[in-house]
């Protein structure tokens, strides 16, 4: 009797939820070892892009204080 209440939700799983288990998991090591989409790379390179441009202009204004105020740093470090 006991044996008819392991059986069922046995049969239930290796049927239904293995499979889908299996599949979902190796889509996701498919898609992880992919490496970036096109759509992912183009958004890298616009965030690349913007950090140049910060890093730009941060050094602009570190010089511009350093010609206005030559200790400003001693404030900040």
């Amino acid at each position: 009797m006991a044996s008819v209440f392991f059986a069922g939700p046995l049969i239930v799983f290796l049927i239904f939820v293995a499979p889908l288990w299996l599949f979902l998991h190796y889509r996701s090591k498919r898609k992880v070892g992919s490496g970036l989409s096109s759509e992912e790379y183009e958004m890298l390179q616009q965030i690349s892009d913007k950090a140049s441009g910060l890093q730009a202009r941060v050094e602009t204004l570190e010089r511009i204080l350093d010609v206005e105020s030559p200790n400003w740093r001693r404030n900040y470090e």
